[in-house]
């Protein structure tokens, strides 16, 4: 995932898109606009998604049928997910997302304020999760290759600090072994 990863808003209603978009410009971040939950997954498959803002009802969809597919691949099982709904969420539908996790669930008219700090949050947390993984992946490749003979391998050569001392040896000191001078 790079830097120019996407916010995707779907919604069947092209007002409330034009809406959102309105208030998630000021964040900066690249957006992605679909109107049915098939054409959501469609682009979230394709790569590039770090968040979804995703209308609990598409025509398409039952409820939570995209988010239930997204948490199924491991490619975007992490994408964090932003329900919105015109109606007061029930008991049972709001339970169901959250054991999805599903990171919030927000009812329309949406305060634009609110929103853009959610989204701030999710897609900066979305991104440095990825930013992590990547390093992992790193390192692992690093560990994993064949090792060059004038580097020692870390992972066979002995800890010296906890080695016994021979006659003639000065055992190696930590800073904390060695008194600090105070200031008078």
């Amino acid at each position: 995932m790079t830097s120019e990863a996407r916010i995707l808003i779907v919604d069947d209603h092209k007002d409330t898109l034009y809406a959102l978009e309105s208030a998630l410009t000021p964040l900066g971040h690249p957006l992605a606009r679909a109107t049915s939950g098939d054409e959501a997954l469609k682009q979230v498959l394709r790569g590039g998604i770090a968040l979804l803002l995703l209308d609990v009802r598409t025509p398409d969809a039952e409820e939570l049928d995209v988010v239930r597919y997204l948490r199924r691949l491991e490619q975007t099982q992490h994408i964090p997910v932003l329900l919105l709904t015109g109606l007061d969420p029930d008991h049972e539908l709001t339970g169901a997302a959250f054991a999805l996790g599903v990171a919030d669930l927000l009812v329309k008219p949406i305060d634009p304020w609110a929103l853009r700090t959610k989204v701030r949050y999710l897609y900066d947390t979305h991104q440095r999760h990825h930013a992590l993984e990547q390093e992992v992946r790193t390192l692992r490749a690093r560990l994993n290759a064949t090792p060059d003979p004038t580097t020692p391998d870390l992972r066979t050569t002995p800890d010296l600090r906890s080695a016994p001392t021979r006659p003639g040896r000065v055992p190696l000191q930590r800073d904390t072994d060695i008194p600090r001078a105070t200031s008078a």
